[in-house]
């Protein structure tokens, strides 16, 4: 994914957080509910059109502790994933 496309979650998306740090991203349009670990949580909240895939992981760098060395990679794989699902997209300049 090239590091200038800043990744938007998607308006309609809900994002129920739990006691527990994990949270549960429900599309209320089409019943699809997807699961969040901590890490998944901090990045969602990331996700305002304003942070690149870049911008994410050096913030994952200055927040987390013990950051995998192939954690661009997972966090591709999960932007991807979650892109795929209608949950995040990206703004549309100029329209």
């Amino acid at each position: 994914m090239p590091d200038n496309k800043k990744p938007v979650a998607n308006p309609s998306i809900v994002l129920r957080e739990e006691f527990d740090d994990w949270a549960i991203l429900f599309d209320p349009d089409t019943g699809d509910a997807f699961g969040l670990n901590p890490t998944s949580v901090f990045i969602w909240k990331l996700l305002d059109g304003k942070n690149s895939s870049e911008d994410i992981l050096k913030a994952l760098h200055k927040e987390c502790e013990q950051v995998p060395e192939d954690a661009a990679s997972h966090l591709d794989d999960f932007l991807k994933d979650i892109i795929e699902r209608g949950f995040v997209g990206y703004e549309q300049k100029g329209v």
